[in-house]
């Protein structure tokens, strides 16, 4: 999946980057015993670790934990270098729902050793994600309920005010180091309750004003 839709345009967006920003929900830093972070916590995954709605998570044969973590993504609609987080928001043209899938006992042998989380978070099918829509729709995106079921089981349920960065601020610090391009996504952090999938589950998450989605575990 190299494409997205955003709502109302007729064109699909070809997926650029995916960056992401790890350790943004105190609660989720908590439940994790990790240190609060100074700066962002930025990693990437590759557009190929990219599915969507109703298509199959696998899990590879060389992790037996891997957790959700049901996240805020941004799509970005211009050209956007060292912006100042005041100017920010003019480069979000969308909003979608993502899931950002984790081996959390490969992530864990690698941070123990001081490697990259590469074959931790950006492995095939790793990266479930929804249409997108416009980002004039959503009235605030800093306070949006975000819930995540297992088998209709309620796991992850916080809501974006959580997040420690903004948006703004988000796009503001990575803009220093990435020079974001239209098509580029970023996924903002994830609230507490992060767990295990299994083979057989199906996992749905819900951010309301911005829609739903649904995967099943082969």
């Amino acid at each position: 999946m190299s494409t997205i839709n955003l709502q109302g345009d007729p064109n699909p967006w070809r997926i650029g980057k995916i960056i992401c920003l790890g350790r943004n929900y105190v609660d989720h830093i908590r439940e994790l015993n990790n240190a609060i972070p100074d700066r962002a916590v930025i990693f990437t995954k590759p557009a190929t670790s990219i599915i969507g709605n109703g298509e199959q998570i696998r899990i590879p044969g060389y992790s037996k934990d891997c957790h959700h973590e049901a996240e805020l993504a941004v799509l970005i609609g211009r050209r956007t270098r060292a912006v100042p987080a005041a100017k920010a928001m003019a480069a979000v043209t969308g909003y979608g729902v993502a899931i950002d899938l984790t081996l959390r006992d490969v992530q864990s042998e690698l941070k123990s050793k001081g490697l990259p989380w590469d074959i931790a978070k950006g492995f095939d099918t790793a990266c479930p994600l929804s249409d997108f829509i416009p980002a004039d729709r959503v009235d605030d995106p800093h306070k949006l309920q975000i819930r995540l079921r297992v088998n209709d089981e309620l796991r992850q349920d916080g809501n974006t005010e959580q997040m420690m960065r903004r948006i703004p601020q988000i796009i503001e610090e990575i803009s220093a180091i990435f020079t974001l391009e239209p098509g580029d996504l970023i996924l903002t952090g994830t609230p507490a309750g992060v767990g295990p999938v299994k083979s057989g589950d199906r996992v749905t998450v819900e951010i309301e004003q911005v829609g739903r989605l649904e995967v099943s575990v082969a």
